[in-house]
């Protein structure tokens, strides 16, 4: 974490905080990180501050003209996401080649990402699994909902870690890549995931960010082929101290 000053109104000094991804594993290939919380993956022009786009062009040269055009230039080797509220692994690409096998292996379905989830609700069963599609929200934009186009169709499953009162501490395992796919299942389930701006409740919400920060889903670990040696390899990032904190503060 960066702390940054700056000079605001009347004068009045701001202290900022700016996080940077932690980086977990890299050689000539790739860089594997553990990307904070409210930092969004790939650049829009909606995106005022740094990504993690930026922050991996900037540091690793990838942007080259020679690229431009290619999705490798585009997306700045970035072979996937995660939503802006969620901490956790993220795989980048060094070279186009790199980018080209991860892209397949993702798409393909051969990557296993597990999160670390903090629910509300009782959960039952303790082990479970959800296929239902997950479509953009007609009457909400910029979020997602399960509907019942089979095209959208996404797989869940849920692993219970710890039970607390009326609280839930779950590993969840996306089978699927859909948009906000663990927190609509949630949801849908009755198992809203906490301080969820979007799909806990306002009320809900709003009572949650009193004793949690920001939404509890981290991507914890991430398992693939080696883009280069077809060596599998699992990769950890470590949950952040706020979440660890706000975990502390149950069991104790």
């Amino acid at each position: 974490m960066l702390t940054v000053k700056e000079e605001g109104k009347n004068n009045q000094e701001l202290w900022v905080m700016s996080w940077e991804p932690k980086i977990i594993f890299e050689d000539e290939s790739l860089c594997v990180i553990n990307k904070p919380a409210g930092m969004v993956a790939n650049n829009s022009q909606t995106s005022i501050e740094e990504t993690v786009q930026d922050w991996f062009e900037k540091n690793y040269k990838i942007q080259n003209p020679r690229y431009k055009d290619t999705e490798f230039g585009q997306k700045g080797g970035v072979v996937h996401r995660l939503d802006k509220e969620t901490s956790g692994v993220m795989i980048l690409a060094k070279t186009e080649a790199a980018y080209g096998q991860l892209k397949i292996q993702f798409l393909e379905r051969k990557t296993v990402k597990k999160y670390l989830a903090l629910v509300h609700g009782v959960i039952n069963p303790e082990k479970g699994i959800i296929s239902l599609p997950v479509v953009r929200n007609p009457k909400a934009w910029g979020k997602f909902t399960v509907g019942s186009d089979l095209s959208r169709t996404a797989i869940t499953e849920w692993n219970l870690l710890k039970k607390f009162p009326e609280l839930a501490f779950l590993e969840v395992q996306p089978l699927t890549g859909r948009t906000h796919q663990i927190r609509v299942h949630m949801k849908y389930l009755g198992y809203p995931i906490v301080s969820d701006p979007l799909y806990a409740g306002r009320k809900q919400y709003q009572s949650d960010l009193k004793w949690c920060p920001r939404l509890f889903l981290h991507a914890n670990t991430i398992t693939l082929a080696h883009p280069v040696t077809g060596a599998v390899m699992t990769w950890t990032g470590e949950l952040p101290d706020d979440l660890q904190q706000v975990l502390a503060k149950l069991v104790n």
